[in-house]
């Protein structure tokens, strides 16, 4: 889906707050309720859209750590990285899986309880999988996260708008 100016400031006010009212959301960006309602419809049913989410407290849900784990396969094949990812998303404590170049292939990012529950979840859930070679473990002190991502589209390596095409007239 081609998306223009008024797209790009829609989604940056939903990056920034979801939560906003289909009125409040057309308010604050000039646009008369129903277009800018057409408008958010479109961009869900595109898939640019991808959901609302939630920021819930760790603490609140018994999590006191979060670490990274570098995973590196034993063979690089196909079938083992399918079976051991889809081993790696069905755990709880995994929240993100990242496939990555370097010395490991994957970097699995995790929520546990405490340093026992983190112990016990490598040992026993990660380490004896026979995909796996070597895991090395990354205790996070401090974690921010940004849910507004930067746009790229329709600008210039100096972040400046690209011209718009020009269309040819039929002769």
């Amino acid at each position: 889906m081609p998306l223009d100016r008024i797209d790009f400031v829609i989604l940056a006010a939903l990056q920034n707050n979801a939560r906003l009212s289909n009125k409040e959301l057309s308010a604050q960006i000039g646009l008369a309720p129903s277009s800018c309602l057409e408008r958010v419809r479109a961009l869900r049913q595109s898939g640019v859209l991808q959901g609302s989410h939630a920021e819930v407290s760790s603490a609140a849900l018994g999590i006191g750590l979060e670490a990274l784990v570098a995973i590196r396969l034993v063979k690089h094949s196909r079938d083992a990285f399918r079976r051991l990812y889809a081993h790696l998303r069905s755990l709880p404590e995994v929240l993100c899986v990242f496939h990555v170049t370097g010395l490991t292939d994957l970097q699995v990012h995790v929520a546990v309880r405490d340093i026992h529950h983190l112990r016990s979840l490598i040992v026993e859930r990660f380490a004896t999988r026979a995909e796996v070679d070597h895991c090395e473990t990354a205790v996070i002190f401090e974690l921010h996260r940004t849910h507004q991502r930067p746009c790229y589209a329709g600008v210039d390596e100096a972040g400046l708008p690209l011209a718009p095409k020009r269309r040819r007239r039929p002769r």
